[in-house]
């Protein structure tokens, strides 16, 4: 192995331990009728709970705003993209331009796929909101 290799490892090791350490929330009982008796209080609870476990007056707006945003970016890049890949065609060489024509694919499949995703996404909360 090369030295890269090593370095890698050792730093994936040392961010695992190091999750780990931080991460120390292991569960302490003095006996099982602690455990049983947590557990109980924790049906208790969730019995006695009344409201719904999430409110769907504020997930919308806030999934319409998060869907907006994202989606806006997505047009973003991808236009940009395309611009950049657009002018390495009209400037480039024959050679070049069968390279750019390469790109095209990944670049569509791309886009079809963000799009699709964004038109699923868009689909499925109308859907779920209709159904309520």
């Amino acid at each position: 192995m090369n030295k890269k290799t090593v370095l890698k490892i050792l730093i994936i090791i040392f961010t695992m331990l190091g999750v780990l350490v931080l991460n120390n929330n292991f569960v302490q009982a003095s006996s099982m009728s602690d455990v049983v008796e947590g557990a109980q209080d924790f049906i208790e609870a969730g019995e006695q709970d009344t409201s719904p476990a999430l409110d769907t007056d504020d997930l919308v707006p806030m999934s319409n705003m998060l869907y907006n945003s994202v989606l806006v970016i997505a047009v973003i890049i991808a236009v940009i993209v395309g611009l950049v890949i657009a002018i390495q065609f009209i400037t480039g060489s024959v050679a070049e331009k069968a390279k750019i024509k390469e790109t095209l694919i990944p670049y569509v499949a791309g886009c079809i796929v963000i799009f699709g995703a964004f038109g699923i996404w868009r689909i499925v909360v109308n859907i779920l909101s209709q159904s309520q």
